[in-house]
């Protein structure tokens, strides 16, 4: 079965939704870098910490990670900065 979306790997990074993780504190050089980033299709990338294998086995009703799938995790004050550049659906 196709499945209803797929991520299109021809995407470009258009714009960081937020701050960056210098200016949030959540960085100490560039090694350590969360992020946000509207794609040029208007796909979103989270640059996070992998902790899939931790939540894997831990996860809530009704919440599914395909085999392609990684969950990351990135600091709140992050996706709070970026709340300003998420349109209203």
């Amino acid at each position: 079965m196709a499945r209803r979306w797929e991520a299109d790997p021809s995407a470009f990074f258009v714009k960081r939704l937020g701050k960056s993780a210098a200016e949030l504190d959540n960085s100490k050089d560039e090694d350590e870098c969360p992020d946000i980033w509207q794609l040029s299709n208007g796909d979103v990338a989270v640059i996070g910490r992998d902790l899939t294998d931790h939540y894997r086995w831990n996860l809530p009703g009704g919440v599914n990670l395909g085999p392609d799938e990684r969950l990351v995790v990135i600091p709140g004050n992050m996706l709070s900065a970026a709340k300003a550049d998420i349109p209203d659906a």
